[in-house]
């Protein structure tokens, strides 16, 4: 089942509570649980996170819908994610609907976000912050990231 994506409740349906973020890649993808605040305002908090082979996205996601009780899964819609959506969609819960968001801007994002939560160090310092780039990948931020828009946080 999928959703259109709005900031309202999809339908006349509550927003769900926890949701698996996925943001697709070619090689990689990022996978975020994330459970939203119980009360307005509130941030979001980060269950799990990691970044899995593509291969293995499916076979990660299942047991992690089951452990967090995930309600919805979120899939990124660029590089991959429809083919990718596809075979969520086939071994997915009935239970579990699927929503695929935009993901525009959102590398750039989770760079300035592992930059911030990382400070440099050693020689890193001396690089202005446009020259400093993260020495792993970044994609389980972006997944995060796909999860807090869903939400609405900023």
């Amino acid at each position: 089942m999928t959703f259109p994506h709005g900031s309202e409740a999809h339908g006349n349906a509550p927003l769900p509570n926890v949701v698996l973020a996925i943001d697709p890649g070619s090689v990689k993808c990022g996978l975020a649980v994330v459970c939203r605040g119980t009360t307005p305002g509130e941030p979001v908090t980060v269950l799990h996170r990691e970044i899995a082979d593509r291969a293995r996205v499916v076979a990660r996601a299942l047991p992690l819908i089951s452990e967090y009780q995930v309600e919805m899964l979120l899939i990124g819609d660029a590089t991959g994610g429809a083919s990718l959506a596809r075979a969520l969609q086939e071994a997915l819960p009935a239970s579990v609907p699927l929503l695929r968001v935009n993901e525009a801007f959102t590398s750039q994002r989770a760079r300035q976000r592992f930059l911030h939560e990382n400070p440099p160090r050693g020689l890193q310092r001396l690089l202005p912050p446009g020259f400093r780039t993260p020495p792993c990948p970044i994609d389980d931020y972006v997944a995060v990231l796909l999860a807090e828009d869903f939400f609405g946080e900023k």
